[in-house]
């Protein structure tokens, strides 16, 4: 059993992409008609300062993502058993388990990365060397209220995400409980938090024209660290934008469903390593059929309490599925 993984903001770099572009003109041409600027040229010349922006990180590598994938595919690999993703890369999960045609989710994502990159006051920040529940007893005990838990990574590593000064200045409290590292990351946005509602709700009424359809394979969500249910994708997608991404559970999921194989999709190698220390450091995650039905009984409680008003559904755009 195989689980395709694809990765998300920070994986980008300069030369991505440069033997997939030749392969898949079409798919490239038409990146190119959505975006309105070249891909091959973002993506090979950059300059880093554009590569690195989040309204150009973001789609570039949702194309790289799924020009890998259909990469492998063509090479004779299998259709994986599972799929996740990480952040961004949950749009390449979904478009591999057919929720998606390739143009629709590229223009979720050109939305996706215009609003969080319009996110300005925020910060986020690596922490190395605690739990969970140590970073949350830190952020209690020295008064940080307006910081969150955006990314649980691994068993001991995890990102915080709030107003920048407060981020910056939670550094102290940190290394005054021995952390191994802490980080202020180059974001612009306090991404995966509470800050980010009013994106995810403007993101919400632009998502609400396309058509998304429940996925063929499973897909692990990046919110609840389990498959997606057929009836609420489109919500569970959009809440992603100010939810934690609990990749370490997403793992711990595949493992204890008997997953033997985690094949990183796309450029660099930070899910391969982050599989590999969740793998030596935390336990396969057995969840049986009765939890199950429990947690479809709190997940349903929970799309009810977040999901957008209904609205009557706007034309699609051309290319999409609706």
């Amino acid at each position: 059993m195989v689980a395709y993984l694809f990765p998300g903001q920070g994986s980008q770099k300069i030369g991505m992409g440069a033997e997939l572009f030749d392969d898949f003109k079409e798919l490239t041409d038409t990146a190119d008609e959505i975006l309105g600027y070249s891909i091959r040229a973002l993506c090979l010349e950059g300059p880093d300062e554009r590569l690195n922006n989040t309204r150009f990180t973001q789609p570039a590598l949702y194309v790289v993502n799924a020009l890998s994938y259909l990469r492998l595919l063509a090479e004779g690999k299998a259709r994986p058993d599972y799929v996740a993703g990480h952040s961004l890369g949950e749009y390449n999960a979904l478009l591999a388990a057919e929720s998606f045609d390739f143009a629709t989710g590229l223009r979720m994502v050109k939305k996706r990365g215009e609003l969080m990159g319009q996110a300005y006051g925020g910060g986020m920040a690596a922490v190395g060397g605690l739990e969970e529940k140590e970073v949350h007893d830190v952020l209690r005990e020295h008064g940080f209220d307006s910081i969150s838990v955006a990314n649980l990574n691994s068993p001991s590593q995890i990102v915080v995400s709030g107003p920048r000064e407060d981020v910056e200045r939670a550094k102290d409290a940190f290394q005054a409980a021995n952390v191994r590292m802490y980080t202020v990351l180059q974001v612009s946005g306090a991404f995966h938090s509470p800050y980010m509602e009013s994106a995810r709700r403007e993101f919400a009424a632009f998502a609400d024209g396309f058509a998304i359809k429940a996925p063929t394979i499973p897909v692990i969500a990046n919110v609840t660290a389990r498959p997606y249910r057929a009836d609420r994708v489109a919500d569970t997608l959009i809440t992603q934008i100010s939810s934690t991404v609990r990749w370490s559970e997403t793992i711990r999921y595949l493992m204890g469903k008997g997953e033997e194989e985690f094949l990183q999709v796309g450029p660099g190698h930070v899910l391969t390593s982050l599989t590999r220390s969740i793998r030596r450091n935390a336990e396969p995650l057995i969840v049986t059929e009765e939890q199950e039905e429990q947690e479809e009984r709190e997940s349903r409680q929970w799309v009810a309490a977040t999901a957008v008003p209904a609205r009557t559904p706007a034309p699609a755009p051309a290319g999409s599925t609706a």
